[in-house]
């Protein structure tokens, strides 16, 4: 039952169906290496190439009908208009050869091989390698026996025996057609399909790198706060113990301050511990600052990579999400210089301004004989996404001399310095 609602679906239900052949795309692997001026004729070439076959099945069918002069020429005409509906109407083009076979076989050749003659034979296995080529295996097949079917009836109901049967040879030749299209079909579809997949498997990827990133920035945002919130909550149940003889509103104010933070902390280890791996714990150390680049510079230093500091304006302390993203941001550029641009010096600037904290690290072209390492990008984006969480503003870009710069603005607004 699926085989027979597959043939009534593909040769009867989409007999009329119009389905304009489409051009080449453009930048496929031969048209682009075309000059400009050719490119653009050169995706019309399977239209081309389907009218040149029309004008062979033309040729073959004027001079093999059995008539002559104008009217052979407009009967030729019919089978080259089957091999250009192809260009449209692909199955309906199958059905109308079959029928231009009938036609030919009782009208101009009624002694000769029958059903098929030399130009009707033509253009049916013209007529079904466009259509297969435009349509899946299947329809190829239902249309092969069809043909097959066809032909074999109406040499055993409509002959008169004095022409010996000709399905044979066009099903021989018609089957190895099919099936080198059929082979060029599948082959073409595997390709995409592998083409699909790694698409979808390179979103996939940096989708996952990016969540992976935000993860750590989760985690280390979770650390943080959670940090400070639990000091908010000490010094607060500790405060009244401070002062001699509290009031009471002053003790009611300390008791909620610390209900307040309690419970805000309590919020935030559920909803920011289900980004937290099982077997994942809390550092120990302190999370890195600004305080710590020197050790960090001295580790690259010892990597091998030549590397300059310069801090502009007045230093101060920072929030701590502030400095820790910093130190990843100037971290991760320093990874990137000492990957893709080995023996390059390179140079970091931090500048404490009014509104904020500056950052830029630049290096150099890659120099020596060291070759740089190939990299998807996946720093870039996790420096973004440090910077978009504190709503600063980021360029990452080739510099004239062929280095890289990375340069970066995080905002620092005043009560959070105080």
């Amino acid at each position: 039952m699926g085989a027979l609602g597959g043939l009534r679906q593909d040769l009867f239900h989409d007999a009329f169906a119009y389905r304009p052949l489409q051009p080449r795309p453009a930048d496929g692997p031969v048209i682009r290496r075309l000059p400009q001026r050719i490119r653009r004729y050169a995706v019309w070439t399977p239209h081309a190439f389907v009218a040149f076959v029309a004008l062979i099945v033309l040729a073959a069918s004027s001079t093999t009908n059995g008539l002559n002069g104008l009217v052979s020429i407009v009967f030729g005409a019919i089978p080259a208009a089957v091999v250009l509906m192809t260009l449209v109407r692909p199955v309906l083009a199958f059905w109308a050869s079959l029928a231009t076979s009938l036609f030919f076989g009782v009208l101009a050749n009624p002694w000769g091989d029958w059903p098929w003659s030399g130009a009707t034979i033509t253009l049916h296995v013209a007529v079904l390698t466009f259509v297969a080529a435009r349509t899946r295996p299947r329809t190829a097949m239902w249309m092969w026996l069809l043909t097959g079917a066809y032909g074999l009836a109406a040499e055993t109901l409509l002959s008169s025996g004095y022409g010996a049967g000709s399905t044979g040879p066009l099903m021989v030749v018609s089957a190895f057609v099919l099936l080198v299209v059929a082979m060029v079909q599948v082959r073409r579809e595997a390709r995409e399909e592998v083409a699909v997949q790694q698409s979808v498997t390179a979103v996939e990827r940096d989708r996952r790198t990016l969540l992976e990133e935000r993860t750590t920035i989760a985690r280390e945002l979770h650390d943080v706060v959670a940090h400070h919130m639990s000091v908010v909550a000490i010094q607060a149940e500790a405060a009244p113990y401070r002062v001699e003889n509290p009031p009471p509103e002053l003790e009611q104010a300390f008791v909620t301050i610390r209900e307040n933070a309690v419970a805000a902390l309590t919020e935030l280890r559920r909803v920011l511990g289900v980004v937290r791996a099982e077997d994942y714990e809390a550092p120990d150390a302190p999370q890195p600052t600004l305080a710590d680049l020197d050790g960090l510079l001295g580790n690259v230093r010892d990597a091998g990579l030549e590397v300059d500091l310069a801090i502009t304006g007045a230093v101060r302390e920072l929030p701590q999400g502030v400095e820790l993203s910093a130190y990843r941001i100037v971290q991760e550029a320093l990874s990137n210089a000492l990957r893709h641009a080995p023996g390059a010096p390179a140079k970091v600037e931090v500048s404490y301004v009014l509104g904020g904290l500056g950052l830029r690290i630049v290096n150099g072209p890659a120099r020596g004989r060291v070759k740089p390492s190939p990299g998807a990008g996946h720093g870039i984006t996790g420096m973004r996404e440090r910077v978009t969480m504190l709503n600063g503003e980021m360029t990452a870009e080739q510099t004239e001399d062929g280095g890289y710069e990375v340069a970066a603005f995080l905002p620092v607004v005043k009560d959070e310095t105080a």
